[in-house]
């Protein structure tokens, strides 16, 4: 879409649409939703936008998005300390979460293996994950490998498994409940549920 400096619907829309999953029809549909509203729900969604923004690092122990650190799920006594769920993105902890199945912590690794676009080992949290299970390593006694099922979600997974493999710890991998080519946020609860409860050794 051709935007104008002088055309604030335009650039709004054009704004919208950089957003994932956002075409060019649905960020112009959000843009006049936004318009018709009052100026104080557009003064809420900028304040909004700008304050997570300012507020939210990432967790210095699981690397989940936060705005205490270490986050709540990492401070929560009554989570099993035990158990660590690798995924790829922030967003995937927050739909295991609403599976409301896993009891364990969490590692995010900020992505996944991608060679072809320019995405190697060192571009993602894997050094922090091998750092943490050498501090911790006695205490964990399981790694839920819970990358994508995605062509290099499996490359992750298998590059993780040969990393980590000398530890000692359990590792399994999500049942394949979760279709091929999806992604865990797109997925229903049920299924991740499922998933995790079924979850096979690797």
């Amino acid at each position: 879409m051709q935007t104008s400096q002088h055309d604030p619907v335009s650039k709004l829309i054009f704004e919208l649409s950089k957003l994932p999953g956002i075409g060019e029809k649905t960020a112009t549909r959000l843009s006049y939703f936004i318009l018709k509203q009052d100026e104080t729900y557009a003064a809420t969604l900028a304040d909004a936008i700008l304050n997570a923004k300012k507020k939210i690092i990432l967790c210095d122990r699981c690397y989940t998005f936060t705005d205490i650190n270490p986050c709540r799920i990492c401070l929560n006594p009554n989570r099993d300390q035990s158990l660590v769920c690798v995924v790829e993105r922030p967003a995937d902890v927050l739909s295991i979460e609403q599976s409301g199945t896993y009891r364990g912590t969490y590692h995010v690794l900020h992505g996944f293996l991608s060679p072809l676009d320019g995405i190697g080992p060192d571009d993602l949290k894997i050094r922090e994950l091998l750092g943490r299970l050498a501090e911790t390593s006695k205490s964990i006694r399981e790694l839920i490998l819970a990358t994508n099922p995605s062509v290099e979600g499996e490359a992750t997974a298998l590059y993780l498994s040969r990393l980590v493999k000398p530890f000692g710890i359990r590792l399994t991998k999500l049942a394949h409940g979760l279709p091929v080519g999806g992604t865990l946020e797109y997925t229903d609860r049920q299924t991740i549920g499922k998933a995790i409860e079924n979850r096979v050794e690797i």
